[in-house]
């Protein structure tokens, strides 16, 4: 087992929380053992398959001083503006889906702009709710700060 009970962990697509159990569920006629993720905002669990954490993208979560540097990046990220809005959101998901809270980072700044200049379509709206969640789930464990702190430090960031 890569992870403990209590660790704080990050999944690509969900955000970050803390494993507070591990299950076991017969899938297929096979015995699996799942972390059960908690996650920090919002009252999601996660069931992560044990043998298919690195396949996933499944990472600790960064550390204060890496919080702090995303901060900090937030407004010198450039964005790149592409027209078409199916690549548009492919790129996004792709961005998402790398687990690079970075490029998440990038994901949000890039939506939250577009917003400002010309709204976003119901799909974009929802990943942007879905890469804010990703964001700012990790960052206030990271911090220990509360949700509300963070994000507003987010959007002083991008302003």
């Amino acid at each position: 087992m890569i992870y403990q009970l209590g660790d704080r962990i990050a999944h690509p697509l969900h955000g970050a929380g803390e494993i507070r159990e591990i299950e076991r569920k017969r899938v297929e006629g096979q015995n699996r053992e799942y972390y059960v993720l908690y996650v920090s905002r919002g009252d999601m669990k996660v069931l992560i398959p044990v043998d298919a954490c690195e396949q996933i993208g499944v990472r600790p979560i960064i550390g204060a001083a890496e919080a702090e540097a995303v901060f900090r990046a937030l407004p010198e990220l450039t964005v790149q503006e592409e027209a078409n809005w199916n690549r548009r959101y492919r790129d996004n998901m792709l961005q998402l889906k790398s687990g690079d809270l970075m490029k998440t980072a990038l994901v949000v700044k890039s939506l939250v702009l577009r917003e400002r200049r010309t709204g976003l379509s119901n799909g974009e709206r929802k990943m942007l709710h879905s890469a804010k969640q990703i964001l700012l789930s990790e960052m206030m464990l990271a911090l220990d700060a509360p949700y509300e702190d963070v994000e507003r430090r987010l959007y002083a960031a991008l302003d």
